[in-house]
């Protein structure tokens, strides 16, 4: 099972967020948390947090990113079990390494 969060950046919501709706609301079984955060300019930005095989996440973030007036960015997780502890690259870790790497 793979984590995945894929965020979504709509540029005009009312001529696709009912699509985007429809897509994400199709993927119901394997959306495990969502946030939207509408901004003044007509633009909204959408976090949705998913699990699933990476099949799966990638014909969700596929259908997303046909519908117009989006951009789709997508990170995913992958969770080691060792010893009873959980591992996971993360977006922090990238960071840390483009930061300093510099």
């Amino acid at each position: 099972m793979k984590i995945g969060v894929i965020s979504a950046i709509l540029e005009e919501p009312s001529k696709c967020n009912s699509e985007f709706n429809e897509v994400v609301a199709s993927f119901r079984g394997n959306i495990r948390g969502r946030m939207g955060i509408p901004l003044e300019d007509g633009i909204s930005i959408i976090s949705i947090v998913v699990t699933g095989d990476l099949n799966e996440i990638n014909s969700l973030t596929g259908k997303l990113g046909n519908i117009e007036k989006r951009d789709v960015i997508r990170k995913i997780i992958y969770k080691y079990i060792a010893k009873h502890k959980i591992i996971a690259k993360s977006v922090i870790n990238i960071i840390w390494r483009i930061v300093y790497a510099s």
